[in-house]
């Protein structure tokens, strides 16, 4: 919600009324006002406003195709990376993830341990 100012029109920005040694506003130190930057109009808040509100997380969902990503890949001898894994065949798609004038980038899963990894 925009207000405005009354006596020039401008917008009003929210600030913390200063502590000022002024006898007359020792009651609003500390407290939230509405001002304007152009005019000396000012509005003193005296009600506290807040408002908590729980946001929750964004499902992502999978741009490759997720949990059935490996289901209609091929297969091809690949060696695994894992060094525990003496495994040489490979479920493998490409996708072009980087600009056209660069090859496609190939990601490997393999069919025993299930480790995956691109090239």
């Amino acid at each position: 919600m925009l207000l405005f100012c009354p006596t020039c029109a401008n917008m009003l920005t929210i600030s913390k009324f200063p502590d000022t040694p002024n006898r007359n506003d020792q009651k609003y130190i500390g407290m939230n006002r509405f001002e304007c930057r152009t005019c000396p109009y000012q509005y003193i808040l005296e009600r506290q406003y807040y408002e908590r509100k729980e946001m929750k997380a964004k499902e992502v969902e999978d741009v490759v195709g997720g949990s059935q990503q490996w289901e209609n890949s091929d297969k091809m001898q690949a060696q695994c990376p894992n060094e525990k894994c003496d495994g040489d065949m490979a479920f493998f798609y490409q996708l072009q993830i980087r600009s056209a004038d660069e090859p496609m980038t190939t990601f490997y899963k393999c069919t025993k341990c299930k480790r995956e990894w691109r090239e």
